[in-house]
């Protein structure tokens, strides 16, 4: 048996398979394979390579993958491009797989071709390895593999996984060998190169990238719109919504979704109002798309047009869990925390989507702004035992703020103390915010030393928080003293926040959605 497994040639295989009168089970198993697809006529070893091809594509389960892959070995195709390429992009990038029985495929090969190379890319940066996929390159770029493996798709895979690292100095590093390469005009790698510097908050050359273009494709316009998104430049982003019209361009989803993201975080009701009745009236195919209308639930939600929100929600043909966490979060945000809590036991009830991290947020935010303890201190519970979603810092943190708004700071100093996951600054000063407002000075002063413990630098807010504890109790000597040593540290009293009733220098763009979208 081994030896006709080692066997390369599928000609020889099947003479000896068919002189063999009492075959052993594995050649049941194999029949189909061999009988069907090695037969010596012409074409056979191409017949043979498509239908291992066509049973590799069916694997769903790296039980399945393996058993694929043994009879890839036993039939010889080993060391075929076609199938060792299929096999290493099922384990690295399916989602399904494994990235470590990739890595022990792909040290196997002798000479790995373009796509197995840029498969191993893709999958390091998938499963949080950048490192590797670094390094990967870097052996491609020294000419350690015998093929010229660095193409367009090598740098486009790359340069999302450097964008994601948030890396300047490595981004700007990479640019230059595309420079040297000549692949710096080439439109996947251009809008690759936008996408990373403004991931890492260099929108200047992002966005310089970007005006070397001579007729910018929606690809392009979309790539920089998300990367002053990304960057905070909300009202620049909608400017460039409304000049990509003029340029001629219409939006898809993915544009949509960007703008009105941007309409949601600097408050630009009119602006989102204006692009969602353009949809209605022109554009009912992009209207009806479930990530647009989530967008738009979004956008209304944190303008604070709730009901506009959930006029759209309970409009929707077709829902996905996104429809219903961003609904849910509106509620909640704007204190509707029943209201929150019965669309996310409709939810449960219709059993069309599986509630998931995300949601729990939301239900726990509805707790926290409705004061709803017992609910709150359930969906922790639930998570675990029903969804088998373990609870992270923000969940806890929710909890936290549930139960320091009511007045419960020392079972939220315990819940702290007791979480499995360490607490960060911001929850400490959740809590430090809720002994201000409980007049807890003992406890303040503990949550004080923590957070020099976790951020030894000097921060101004945690001085004034405990400062204000001691105000809120008439403690003005303590008081006092933490005002000069913030003083005495030169520490500056944080400058309080802006607020826009109005969006200026967007009228003229308002007219542009009016007419050309």
């Amino acid at each position: 048996m081994a030896t006709i497994s080692e066997c390369g040639d599928p000609k020889v295989k099947f003479r000896v398979y068919a002189a063999i009168k009492e075959k052993h089970p594995y050649f049941n198993l194999e029949n189909k394979v061999y009988l069907n697809v090695m037969s010596p006529k012409d074409g056979a070893f191409w017949k043979a390579q498509q239908s291992l091809l066509r049973l590799l594509k069916q694997c769903s389960s790296m039980k399945q993958l393996k058993e694929m892959h043994g009879r890839v070995v036993q039939s010889g195709f080993h060391k075929t491009p076609l199938l060792v390429g299929k096999i290493i992009e099922f384990c690295a990038v399916s989602g399904n797989g494994n990235m470590n029985y990739a890595v022990r495929v792909f040290d196997r090969i002798d000479k790995p071709d373009a796509f197995i190379l840029n498969t191993m890319i893709r999958g390091f940066g998938m499963t949080g390895q950048p490192e590797k996929a670094i390094d990967l390159l870097r052996r491609m770029l020294q000419g350690e593999f015998d093929v010229a493996a660095v193409d367009t798709f090598t740098f486009s895979f790359i340069l999302k996984i450097i964008g994601g690292l948030r890396s300047v100095t490595l981004g700007k590093q990479l640019h230059c060998n595309i420079l040297k390469l000549g692949l710096q005009t080439h439109t996947y790698v251009r809008n690759s190169l936008m996408h990373m510097y403004g991931m890492a908050k260099d929108i200047e050359t992002a966005h310089h990238l970007f005006e070397e273009i001579p007729n910018a494709d929606l690809v392009a316009w979309n790539s920089i719109i998300n990367c002053h998104v990304h960057c905070g430049n909300y009202k620049s982003a909608l400017h460039l919504f409304a000049k990509m019209l003029r340029s001629g361009l219409q939006p898809d989803h993915a544009t949509l979704v960007v703008t009105l993201s941007a309409c949601g975080a600097i408050g630009a009701l009119d602006f989102g109002r204006r692009i969602h009745y353009s949809l209605v009236q022109k554009h009912t195919n992009l209207c009806e798309n479930i990530s647009v209308s989530n967008s738009l639930i979004d956008m209304y939600a944190k303008c604070g047009a709730v009901e506009e929100a959930y006029h759209i929600f309970s409009s929707m043909k077709m829902k996905n869990v996104i429809s219903w966490n961003v609904m849910i979060l509106g509620l909640a945000s704007h204190g509707n925390g029943e209201e929150a809590l019965a669309l996310f036991s409709k939810m449960l009830q219709q059993n069309v989507e599986r509630p998931n991290d995300v949601t729990f947020l939301g239900v726990l935010s509805a707790c926290s702004h409705g004061g709803l303890i017992d609910e709150g201190r359930q969906c922790i519970d639930i998570m675990d035992r029903y969804y088998n979603i373990q609870p992270t810092i923000k969940h806890y943190g929710c909890m936290v703020d549930l139960l320091g708004r009511a007045g419960l700071v020392d079972d939220a100093y315990n819940l702290i103390k007791n979480m499995p996951v360490k607490c960060n600054a911001i929850v400490w000063r959740t809590l430090l915010a809720a002994c201000r407002l409980h007049g807890n000075v003992q406890l303040g002063e503990k949550i004080r030393n923590h957070l020099l413990e976790l951020e030894p630098d000097d921060h101004s807010s945690d001085y004034v928080l405990l400062a204000n504890v001691y105000a809120s109790t008439g403690q003005w000597n303590e008081m006092s003293k933490e005002r000069r040593l913030m003083q005495q540290r030169r520490i500056q009293k944080p400058q309080p926040g802006n607020s826009f009733i109005g969006i200026p220098g967007l009228a003229l763009e308002k007219e542009t959605i009016e007419t050309l979208l």
